[in-house]
């Protein structure tokens, strides 16, 4: 009886200490993309809801979860929010690509970002 109660307890021990693991990032696609809007210059021009591809760098934060992201036409304020960082850590030196889509009102145009990866 008291191996049935040993064997229990380690068996329920163990897949605690499983469960409380993190879990694992999934991956996703890897290809050619059918987004048009590649550069931070057309993306300023471009339409509410517009998906956008863009390759740069985050040059600074401005509080809570916006950004100042720039690549080689311009600059624009991205936001991104905890989970789609994707357990990236970024600096002004790190390339990166940014998924998301166009957020524009009458007097601002910034991304909201889906998903963040390292440019490779």
């Amino acid at each position: 009886m008291r191996k049935i109660v040993l064997i229990s307890a380690l068996l329920f021990a163990s897949s605690s200490v499983l469960a409380a693991q993190s879990p694992e990032t999934k991956g996703g696609f890897t290809g050619p993309s059918s987004v048009a809007v590649k550069t931070v210059e057309v993306a300023l021009e471009a339409k509410d809801d517009t998906q956008v591809l863009l390759t740069g760098h985050i040059v600074s934060g401005l509080g809570g979860e916006e950004y100042q992201f720039k690549d080689d036409t311009g600059t624009i304020i991205i936001e991104i929010d905890n989970r789609d960082w994707n357990g990236i850590e970024v600096t002004p030196e790190t390339k990166i690509v940014i998924h998301g889509e166009v957020d524009s009102g009458w007097s601002y145009t910034t991304i909201d970002v889906d998903t963040v990866q390292l440019a490779k």
